[in-house]
Order: structure tokens, then sequence, then C-alpha cells
């Protein structure tokens, strides 16, 4: 369970990683060293996962995000997440109940980079069975505060 500053703590680096140990320490109440104290727990026990700097898709030439729901061979589920996990273009994979087995999300150049990845790519991927894509038209919401997500 986290304690107040923790979640202090978490709620400031999600907005700014980029901030010193002082100035991060003056945002929640702390000293310099306790704060690096608090920070260094956080990331020993797994809380704080790492530091990235976040990048616009966008910019990057990188316009067509897709999530496709995949059905898969029961006996060839393994191979599909060792597959999955090193597909250059899936940012992101997750098991599902409900429609297909897996959710997995696509962000490609164009629509004709999206078409080719799932007739050569996608489709071929061990045990794929059946598969259903959807294209997003626009993002309303991008990311979100996981500490906001605690009550």
């Amino acid at each position: 369970m986290l304690d107040r500053t923790e979640i202090s703590i978490l709620r400031v680096l999600e907005e700014d990683a980029r901030l010193s140990y002082a100035e991060l320490a003056d945002k929640v109440a702390l000293s310099k060293t306790a704060c690096w104290a608090r920070v260094r727990d956080l990331e020993q026990r797994g809380v704080i996962k790492g530091y990235r700097t976040e990048l616009d898709p966008a910019q990057l030439g990188l316009e067509i995000h897709a999530f496709i729901h995949a059905t898969i061979n029961p006996v060839k589920h393994a191979e599909f997440e060792a597959a999955a996990i090193r597909h250059r273009c899936v940012l992101q994979c997750f098991t599902t109940a409900g429609e297909g087995d897996y959710l997995l999300h696509v962000l490609v150049p164009s629509i004709a980079d999206l078409d080719q990845i799932l007739r050569t790519e996608i489709s071929r991927m061990p045990g794929v069975q059946r598969s259903m894509t959807t294209v997003c038209l626009k993002t309303i919401k991008d990311r979100s505060s996981l500490i906001g997500c605690l009550r």
C-alpha cells in the first residue's frame, strides 16, 4: 500500500520525471535526502518501473493506430505472445475475455502499411485463426495519471 507522501511523489513524477530531487522534495514538502530515499524505495519495490521520453507518434510519421482482436489456436498461446512481444509495431498486447483471445495495439505510418502488416505479419503469427481490426480515427484521450485512478 502507498502512503500519502508516496502518492504525492508519484503524482509529481508522473507530470515531470525530470525534476531534480531538490525540486521534487520542495513540491512534496520533504528534505532532499528523504525524498531521494523514498524514490529509491519506490524503484526497488517496482512501483516506479523506469523513466522514459514520451515521443509524439505523428511527429515521427506514425499516423495510424489500430486495435486488432486476435483469436488464437489454444496450443499456440505462448508462441503467439512471444511473437507479439518481438513485433516492432505492436505497442501493447493484452489477453482478453470477450471478442478474441488477445487485443493488439499497433502503430504504423499509413493504411497501406497496416494492410501489409495485417496480411503478411499479424495473420501469420503463430496460432492466429482469425482477426478483427478497428482503426482509430481520432484520439480523444491519450494518457491519464495512474495515481488519479487510486481512491
